[in-house]
């Protein structure tokens, strides 16, 4: 497997307006990445939004870094309605196509709307979610570009709903992009979750938590609460709680050979975590 890094590992760099998301590419290849994604793109002042994925792609050939993804939100389950999400969303496929992203990721949703969550659940909005990402992925498809939903938040995000969310769109350019971390934040299991997805995988974020058990107390800053009670942080991948060694064993043996994408979110310094996470992923990926 190739191994990128998402433009999102650098966010404290780039919150700090030290870098940007063009002059960060440069130090993903001498850090050795052979490819990079990103996330809702930040064009500076002045620029438009298709003007900064133009300069991105030109500054992806200089380089020699493929674009390999790109990710945004999106709900449709949103108030604006479904039309107007699934325009909103494929004009962010016209963006990826700009910058000659393979893949595209959108969020499906982030929970039923507040009237309706005392009697409804996701069992309710799967048929409008799948009409929703059955029409992307439709539109990307005439483009060359797949579209996926990520285990994301904590609506959408176990195993199970994916599968029933990607059998329901029914369509062959739709699946999912599997972060091996965002599992636990559902308190699942991620080479149980990366087992039951496998067939439908189209990309992978290497991601890392530690995790400290609810009934403990409040480890303190940088942490965050999982869906059933439990503390999170991100942190190296590597130096975590989740079994990335063996996911990455499952999706070999899957036949996978899709990109691996780090996303490091932890409290380290970021370039710091980031090249430690890379070489640990290649000593994983050396022994499956």
């Amino acid at each position: 497997m190739k191994i990128g890094v998402s433009s999102y590992s650098f966010q404290q760099l780039l919150s700090a307006g030290t870098e940007s998301q063009l002059s960060i590419m440069e130090k993903a290849k001498d850090m050795g990445f052979d490819g990079i994604e990103f996330t809702d793109l930040n064009p500076p002042q002045g620029v438009s939004e298709a003007g900064y994925a133009q300069m991105l792609r030109a500054e992806s050939e200089r380089l020699g870094l493929p674009i390999i993804s790109y990710t945004i939100g999106a709900n449709l389950l949103c108030a604006e309605g479904l039309d107007a999400e699934v325009e909103r969303v494929c004009r962010k496929i016209d963006i990826a196509a700009l910058l000659g992203a393979p893949c595209l990721r959108h969020d499906a949703a982030w929970g039923m709307p507040e009237a309706q969550r005392s009697f409804a659940g996701f069992a309710q909005a799967l048929p409008q979610l799948a009409e929703g990402c059955r029409r992307i992925t439709a539109y990307a498809a005439e483009k060359g570009i797949v579209t996926m939903v990520e285990n994301h938040g904590t609506f959408c995000q176990e195993s199970a709903r994916l599968e029933a969310l990607v059998t329901a769109v029914g369509h062959p350019n739709f699946g999912v992009l599997a972060d091996l971390g965002n599992f636990a934040c559902a308190d699942e299991n991620s080479a149980q979750a990366v087992g039951r997805l496998a067939p439908y995988i189209k990309h992978v974020h290497a991601k890392d938590f530690l995790i400290r058990s609810g009934n403990g107390v409040d480890p303190g800053a940088g942490f965050f609460r999982s869906r059933g009670g439990n503390y999170l942080r991100g942190t190296i991948v590597g130096h975590g709680r989740i079994p990335v060694l063996q996911c990455l064993r499952i999706l070999k043996s899957s036949g996978y050979n899709g990109w691996l994408s780090i996303e490091f979110e932890g409290m380290e310094p970021c370039l710091q975590g980031i090249a430690i996470g890379l070489e640990n992923l290649k000593k994983m990926e050396s022994m499956i």
